[in-house]
């Protein structure tokens, strides 16, 4: 596997919370790609993407640092997000919205709350940096030695975790083990370069390009 990490900046600051504000407000973190009103017109189908793929980072990031859901709320207050993130309930009834969770609810997750979740992603990557660095650069020797990833304690407990959270929480959860190592490492690799400057709009533009088609 083919792992970079050489063009990921190893001192990455944390997001200031007026930027933060203002990246909401103005729509900044859906440029690129595709413009904010455009953003704004995105599908029922491609929203159900969006979805379950944030509900994915979030849990990798979980599943490497041991977070949980206190953690997230403290980020949302630093960025100044707790209108749209407040507390332990609404944080699980809109994690609960992705189509791939058990007994998923109605709660319909919109825009501004999307937003909300791509920058707290983004934070807790950057706080946690130097263990997804190093996770990733064990990745990348175990690799390039052809070894398994779980030869490496760090990328071992990440993945057990990883899986015992996806088999606990998701609707289908026998997914096949070689499958979901992919999906974890994936995420992880991801989360590199979500924990660097400008992470916020290479995720949102991740979340974009692999949503469902419009019509889907």
């Amino acid at each position: 596997m083919d792992v970079p990490t050489n063009n990921v900046p190893a001192d990455a600051n944390v997001t200031d919370a007026n930027e933060a504000s203002s990246a909401i407000a103005s729509g900044e973190i859906s440029t690129g790609a595709m413009t904010a009103s455009e953003v704004e017109r995105l599908s029922a189908a491609q929203l159900r993407s969006i979805k379950a793929q944030l509900d994915l980072v979030l849990m990798a990031v979980e599943a490497l640092t041991n977070i949980g859901s206190d953690a997230v709320l403290a980020a949302a207050k630093t960025l100044n997000l707790s209108k749209t993130l407040s507390d332990r309930v609404g944080l699980w009834r809109l994690r609960q919205s992705s189509p791939l969770r058990k007994g998923q609810g109605r709660k319909k997750l919109d825009i501004e709350e999307a937003r909300a979740l791509v920058l707290v992603v983004c934070h807790l990557a950057r706080e946690h940096h130097p263990s997804i660095r190093q996770a990733v650069a064990r990745l990348e020797q175990l690799s390039a030695a052809g070894e398994p990833p779980h030869r490496a304690a760090v990328l071992g407990d990440y993945l057990d975790n990883f899986n015992n959270m996806y088999c606990d929480r998701m609707a289908d959860p026998d997914l096949p083990t070689e499958l979901l190592t992919q999906l974890s490492l994936r995420l992880l690799i991801d989360l590199l370069f979500y924990s660097a400057p400008g992470g916020e709009r290479q995720l949102w533009l991740a979340l974009i390009d692999r949503a469902e088609p419009s019509g889907a």
